[in-house]
């Protein structure tokens, strides 16, 4: 249920309507908009009169919901949320925000090198695995704790974010040390220790749709990381697997425009996992901006066909820099900055 407080409500009006949510049986969390507050109640028998919560001071109007998702519902926060990151770097405003590197950390040269190269073409995030899940065991599982050292280190140099994945609970601890956005790949999306042990830290968490997730179970994952009490949210559409083989994944473009009308999340697009094709990525990259994607997850190296890991998907520098004076002209078009 979500209930929407009047403009000016008092505090006291406010907590009375907490408390009254509470004794019913909701586990309440509160959205404190510009104008508005707005109260989601969790749980709870489904039969309950919501004249009870109508009628209470400085209420305005009492919504169901009954998507089985509550907090990530567009109803929850219909102005849509903006995810701080750091540094002036918001997810979810009006700026389409880059986040590009390479597949993976593989020395202090390759991460020095592609910091230097997306840095100068106006990115605030750079992406890179220091932990790589990889579906062969005999493939480059990452250089670890080291590679988030090498990581940080560039990234200070260049004044860059960090996005890096993180595989296991276990590892949260590290990684907060070292990165400003932890990301849940694709084969974590349903792991449910890890969703609500994220969701017990305040870091900005970059969900990545599941390899065969329906959008619903897509928002109920991140459902688990709010209910937690972390709001900070960024959904990434990676592809998912259709019985087409032309492509690694099928980038499924139209889920994010059915995002922003479900959901207050803001949603960015990886292409680069989508297609596994660099000459794919580009035009995909421009699909995602122009469908509305708040933001890109883009892998480039400067040596790609000798990179350890997903060498055929990361673009080129020259391709790179192409693609985003390409995207500096398709952003306005549909009423966005770059």
């Amino acid at each position: 249920m979500v209930v929407v407080m009047q403009e000016g409500a008092t505090e006291k009006q406010i907590q009375a309507v907490i408390d009254k949510l509470m004794k019913i049986g909701f586990d309440v969390h509160r959205s404190t908009g510009v104008v508005q507050t707005v109260l989601g109640g969790v749980g709870a028998k489904a039969d309950f009169d919501t004249r009870e919560v109508e009628l209470l001071d400085g209420v305005q109007e009492v919504h169901r919901i009954i998507a089985p998702y509550k907090l990530a519902s567009r109803h929850f926060r219909p102005e849509g949320s903006i995810i701080h990151v750091g540094k002036g770097v918001e997810v979810g405003g009006k700026q389409v925000v880059m986040m590009a590197g390479p597949c993976s950390v593989e020395s202090r040269e390759q991460i020095e090198t592609i910091a230097a190269i997306v840095a100068q073409q106006g990115v605030r995030i750079m992406r890179g695995g220091a932990f790589k899940p990889r579906t062969s065991p005999y493939t480059f599982q990452g250089l670890g704790p080291k590679g988030l050292e090498l990581m940080r280190e560039a990234a200070d140099r260049h004044n860059l974010l960090i996005v890096s994945e993180v595989m296991d609970h276990t590892q949260i601890p590290l990684m907060l040390e070292y990165v400003d956005i932890l990301q849940v790949g694709t084969r974590n999306m349903q792991n449910f220790n890890l969703l609500r042990e994220l969701g017990k830290t305040n870091k900005p968490v970059l969900l990545k749709r599941g390899i065969s997730a329906t959008i619903e179970e897509w928002l109920l994952s991140a459902e688990y990381i709010m209910s937690g009490g972390n709001y900070n949210v960024i959904l990434c559409e990676r592809g998912i697997r259709t019985f087409e083989n032309a492509t690694r994944n099928t980038l499924d473009v139209s889920a994010i425009p059915v995002i922003h009308k479900l959901s207050h999340l803001p949603v960015i697009a990886d292409p680069s996992q989508a297609t596994g094709r660099r000459d794919q990525v580009l035009p995909m990259a421009r699909a995602a901006v122009a469908a509305g994607a708040d933001g890109l997850l883009l892998e480039v190296h400067h040596d790609p066909e000798n990179a350890l890991s997903d060498g055929p998907q990361q673009l080129y520098p020259e391709q790179f820099i192409t693609l985003m004076s390409e995207l500096r002209m398709i952003a306005p078009a549909v009423g966005r900055t770059f």
